[in-house]
């Protein structure tokens, strides 16, 4: 869809916590060093409180064991360059962009606990949809909070994009509603905005279902995209929260919000790892420009930079 300009410096800025602490560490800790079962214990240990995952530091320690059995590399010095090369390869190119439907509407739910900002994150995609020309329509199907769906509304009035509320309390309802409305007004993208809950809230996982039902039978093939938002802030608790909600809803894709308030950057590798889900957005503020499509390139070279 081509929606985001690259934004390196951004991101840079945004990982300046991770990388602080990530990288200062790393490059003390291998400087000049041999690389023994020692530097390896250290090196994995730093990697799992940067919330890289034990799974990930112990592949990355694995890594780099076979590297030096290889003669790939030879001391501690030649660790970061390697790190560097390796984690780019972490993230196929394939599932990070964004799925588009042939016919429009393009249908976009959102889903994720109260506080990971994902009301925020449906206002940031709906302003950079529609900057690049999209007509953009907004369901607010978190009925179970009367205040996000007033916050919704002010978000959409001060984009400049179409929104569909209902006056009762049933959210399915409300994205029927607004997939009528989507396709009736020929919208482009229709974002779906659900009700934050705990993956704990069997009632409220099940009410999500049945939003994504509702979706499938009003517009075949949708929804195209099952966003799960997580707040970066909360590291590997983001994980079981993963987890949860791709067994209910058949999640396509993370959006990671609050990038930048957290030095657990590294959970980044371990949602790739532990969960298999592509990281598809990243929040690195809070103004509507304050988003960028995930770029393993780039944020390798901002994690080292």
């Amino acid at each position: 869809m081509g929606i985001f300009s690259k934004a390196f410096d951004k991101l840079k800025a945004g990982l300046a916590k991770t990388r602080q602490k990530f990288f200062g560490a790393i490059r003390m800790l291998v400087s000049g060093r041999q690389l023994d079962e020692d530097l390896m214990d250290e090196l994995e240990a730093t990697l799992i409180q940067a919330d890289f995952g034990v799974a990930s530091a112990m592949k990355i320690r694995q890594d780099l064991q076979a590297a030096f059995k290889d003669k790939r590399i030879g001391s501690g010095d030649d660790v970061i360059p390697f790190l560097k090369d390796e984690l780019k390869k972490y993230w196929p190119p394939a599932d990070r962009s964004l799925r588009v439907s042939p016919t429009p509407p393009t249908v976009v739910l959102v889903a994720g606990i109260n506080g990971a900002g994902k009301t925020t994150s449906v206002a940031k995609l709906a302003y950079q949809f529609k900057s690049e020309g999209k007509k953009v329509c907004l369901a607010a199907a978190d009925t179970f909070r009367a205040a996000a769906v007033e916050q919704l509304d002010i978000w959409a009035n001060r984009i400049g994009v179409e929104i569909v509320k209902g006056s009762g309390s049933d959210p399915a309802a409300v994205v029927y509603d607004a997939c009528d409305a989507a396709v009736g007004r020929k919208a482009d993208i229709l974002l779906v905005d659900t009700a934050g809950r705990l993956h704990t809230q069997d009632n409220l996982m099940r009410e999500l279902t049945k939003i994504r039902n509702v979706v499938a039978k009003k517009i075949p093939s949708a929804p195209h995209e099952v966003l799960l938002v997580l707040d970066a802030t909360t590291g590997q608790n983001a994980i079981n929260q993963a987890k949860a909600f791709a067994a209910a809803i058949d999640v396509t894709g993370i959006f990671l919000a609050k990038l930048d308030g957290t030095a657990k950057g590294g959970i980044v590798v371990a949602i790739r790892n532990e969960v298999n889900l592509p990281v598809k957005f990243v929040g690195l503020g809070e103004t509507y420009e304050d988003v960028e499509p995930f770029d393993p390139d780039q944020f390798v070279e901002a994690l080292f930079a």
